[in-house]
């Protein structure tokens, strides 16, 4: 078992989940395949999906009473952002000064969390690939987090994929953009490959199955070689053949470089906008 699996199943005290939507909902399926006790989980949240309400019957308590949940000894807070100042008055009650808390609100300060819920905070960026268990995770600590809250945030962040720490707070916004808004940009990569295939004459059911699973393979590919993206592209290309035809528009100087340099920019800038 490793570190952080064993930190999760090992912990006596009770995770309470604040929002299990898509993201809230696929962290509590991770937590609970990895052995978490479901007795020990606490889900609050005021629209529970039939999948979540469906947790009542193997011990998950679902929206208890604050008198019967105590203080906290970890909150992972889930819910959508703007929603976050309103959630965050009733998440008070239950946070005392040692509870770890765990935001994966994008645009959310740790000062704003620290403001709001108080706690020891940890401000997390995860993407959407955790609903399958193939996301990854970048996490800050608060500098009153300890090593054991950090080794606990990271358990219950792997239990969607992997997790990167940072120390940095300020490099959440370029990380928001690249991550966590990324694979929004790899499915316009498979909607604009099918579409320039119609283009080029091929039916679009054709085209878009084609487009889909190229996208996906390769993305398969990428993450079980251990060679360098750019080694894995020029295996595909022949000098002077149909790849390289294409790959000379791609990587021309106003081809996908200084795009995507422009969108990552644009998204950073965004994330921080939000912020404020």
């Amino acid at each position: 078992m490793s570190t952080s699996s064993s930190a999760l199943t090992n912990t006596s005290g009770t995770i309470a989940l604040a929002g299990a939507g898509k993201m809230g909902g696929a962290m509590l399926t991770g937590w609970l395949a990895q052995g978490l006790a479901p007795t020990q989980v606490a889900v609050i949240d005021p629209y529970l999906s039939p999948e979540i309400s469906a947790l009542a019957a193997k011990g998950v308590r679902l929206n208890p009473q604050a008198k019967d949940l105590g203080t906290l000894d970890t909150l992972v807070v889930a819910v959508k952002p703007q929603s976050f100042r309103d959630a965050g008055a009733a998440l008070k009650a239950l946070v005392g000064p040692s509870t770890l808390v765990v935001s994966i609100m994008a645009g959310t300060t740790i000062s704003a969390l620290e403001e709001v819920v108080g706690g020891a905070v940890v401000r997390a960026m995860p993407n959407t690939p955790a609903a399958i268990g193939r996301g990854i995770t970048v996490a800050v600590p608060s500098k009153r987090v300890t090593a054991a809250q950090r080794a606990m945030t990271d358990a219950l962040l792997k239990a969607t994929g992997l997790v990167e720490w940072v120390d940095d707070e300020r490099l959440m916004d370029a990380v928001t953009a690249v991550s966590g808004s990324g694979p929004a940009y790899v499915f316009l990569l498979a909607e604009e490959l099918a579409r320039a295939g119609v283009a080029a004459g091929l039916p679009e059911q054709l085209a878009t199955t084609l487009a889909r699973a190229t996208v996906a393979g390769s993305g398969e590919l990428l993450h079980r070689s251990d060679l360098p993206s750019a080694t894995l592209r020029q295996n595909v290309t022949s000098p002077g053949g149909t790849t390289a035809a294409a790959l000379e528009v791609l990587m021309a100087n106003d081809g996908m470089q200084p795009l995507m340099t422009r969108a990552i920019a644009a998204a950073t800038r965004r994330s921080k906008e939000l912020a404020k």
